[in-house]
């Protein structure tokens, strides 16, 4: 059962491609309320992986490298008996959404050096050919996921 925030509700489709999921990276990728900075930042974003990728729309990339970021699974912290164990959980769609959002944006950020347009364009392309750090940052997630499920139990 997803709970529907006022957010959710509010939501309205980005002006370019009435994507919701576009909107909400925009809305993530905002800095000090400066939505029509972040709009500018994204919409240049697509358009150098626009350059790119030839034979795909921008937005179908952007897509893409948001669900090849998406994690399936990640581990928790659970105590049990004194012990603290790392149990595998599956991740809900919402969180998996956010977390996906929130590795390649702290990806963009970490970079320096470039404008923060083009750091987002290598960032998506390169989640979209599943490589880069925010996809580095999926995978390990799942590897050690995959290394606790001898405590997949305690879920």
């Amino acid at each position: 059962m997803g709970r529907i925030t006022a957010s959710k509700k509010q939501l309205k489709g980005d002006p370019v491609y009435d994507s919701l999921l576009a909107s909400k990276f925009i809305n993530c990728l905002m800095w000090d309320g400066k939505k029509n900075a972040a709009r500018k930042i994204f919409y240049e974003a697509l358009e150098i992986i626009r350059t790119r990728i030839t034979d795909v729309e921008p937005i179908e990339v952007f897509t893409t490298a948001l669900e090849n970021v998406k994690p399936m699974i990640e581990v928790r912290s659970k105590r049990v008996g004194g012990a603290s164990y790392q149990v595998p959980t599956p991740v809900r769609a919402n969180r998996a959404q956010s977390l996906c959002i929130r590795w390649i944006l702290a990806a963009v950020r970490d970079k320096k050096g470039q404008p923060t347009a083009q750091k987002l364009a290598a960032e998506l392309y390169d989640a979209y050919n599943k490589q880069g750090v925010a996809y580095t940052k999926r995978e390990n997630v799942h590897r050690m996921a995959e290394a606790n499920k001898a405590f997949a139990h305690f879920a």
